[in-house]
């Protein structure tokens, strides 16, 4: 009670412009440099911004954060909704801090299309390892970004390996085929399925399942294990009609059960047997080589979209267009390529 009655107006007006205070680049990444959680969480805020000054700012930081040397791996752990992602991901987690090692998990919620909100519940769902002093939990929104993933989720990786994170997990929303966006930014593939689910969806199963690099059978355990057991043979066989992989990879199906931690070391085992093969044999780093170039095109791309659509003139044309194609006047392929004729002639 004596702390509220000395706690005046203008001291509460001080804390809270301090709050509002922009923080250094400097500062922030000295900050992420210590290992700061408070500071880290700043930067991938700043990053996540729309706002053009903040995107400056993320940008110096970022270049600054890609000059710390790291060892990490990046893993991606993908799977329909309710195969036990999130209790995986801190099953998972908890081994490795228990090993001395630091994790950051990433992980991208749904976005509505209606009302743009998000749950951001997974720090709810992982209790435990959001409490562990080595790991680091971010929610994200998805947005609109191909496959559920942030948007901003390749940088966040960056920045989180600058803090010093060894290993760092992207949970995805998993939604389907375009989980190709997750892939594209890990060094490890790791599907989540459930035995006894069904596999209806032929062309979602197939897209995602070429990717993989490993399949784990969650939930195997109790009177689920003989399932899982069968299940774990059928996608075995399934996995040998796919061509092999360029990095000479075989994928693995192994069963785990997430609640009573088990078979989680064999697949973290695997996962360690992946990374060194493909360090003897060159495809680690030519992956990620790969993976920094189609973020540069898909940058490219973004930020076209974004300097097209912030001229007031471009905007005026596409209200033309859009009332033409209204008025069946003309087709919308057609019309986009006369926009972009257009708007160019200005360049």
């Amino acid at each position: 009670m004596a702390n509220k009655k000395n706690t005046t107006p203008g001291t509460i007006s001080k804390i809270q412009e301090l709050r509002k205070q922009e923080i250094s680049t400097d500062t922030l990444t000295k900050g992420i440099f210590e290992g700061n959680k408070a500071l880290l969480a700043k930067a991938i805020t700043l990053l996540e911004s729309t706002n053009p000054v903040h995107f400056e700012k993320a940008n110096a930081v970022i270049e600054k954060c890609l000059t710390q040397p790291n060892s990490s791996i990046r893993l991606g752990i993908t799977g329909v909704p309710g195969v036990g992602k999130s209790s995986f991901i801190e099953a998972l987690g908890t081994l490795l801090t228990s090993k001395g090692k630091k994790v950051a998990v990433l992980a991208v919620d749904p976005t509505s299309s209606l009302s743009k909100g998000s749950i951001l519940g997974d720090k709810t769902r992982m209790q435990s390892l959001s409490k562990d002093p080595n790991a680091f939990i971010r929610p994200s929104p998805s947005g609109s970004s191909l496959g559920g993933v942030a948007q901003k989720t390749r940088e966040s990786i960056i920045l989180c390996e600058a803090a010093g994170y060894d290993v760092i997990l992207v949970e995805t929303v998993g939604v389907g085929q375009s989980e190709i966006a997750v892939h594209s930014m890990v060094d490890f593939f790791l599907l989540l399925k459930l035995s006894g689910a069904g596999d209806e969806l032929q062309g979602i199963k197939r897209g995602i399942m070429e990717m993989a690099d490993a399949i784990a059978i969650n939930k195997a355990d109790g009177d689920n294990l003989q399932r899982a057991q069968l299940a774990a043979t059928e996608f075995s066989r399934a996995l040998h009609l796919y061509p092999p992989k360029a990095n000479g990879w075989t994928p693995k199906v192994l069963k785990c059960s997430a609640t009573e931690h088990k078979g989680i070391q064999e697949i973290w085992d695997m996962i360690v047997d992946f990374v060194v093969q493909n360090q003897k044999n060159g495809h680690f780093i030519k992956n990620r080589q790969l993976q920094n170039r189609n973020w540069f095109f898909q940058t490219v791309d973004e930020q076209i979209k974004q300097f097209f659509h912030q001229k007031e003139s471009f905007n005026k044309a596409q209200k033309k267009m859009l009332k033409a194609i209204d008025e069946n006047k003309i087709s919308p392929f057609y019309a986009a390529k006369l926009l972009l004729e257009d708007i160019t002639k200005e360049l």
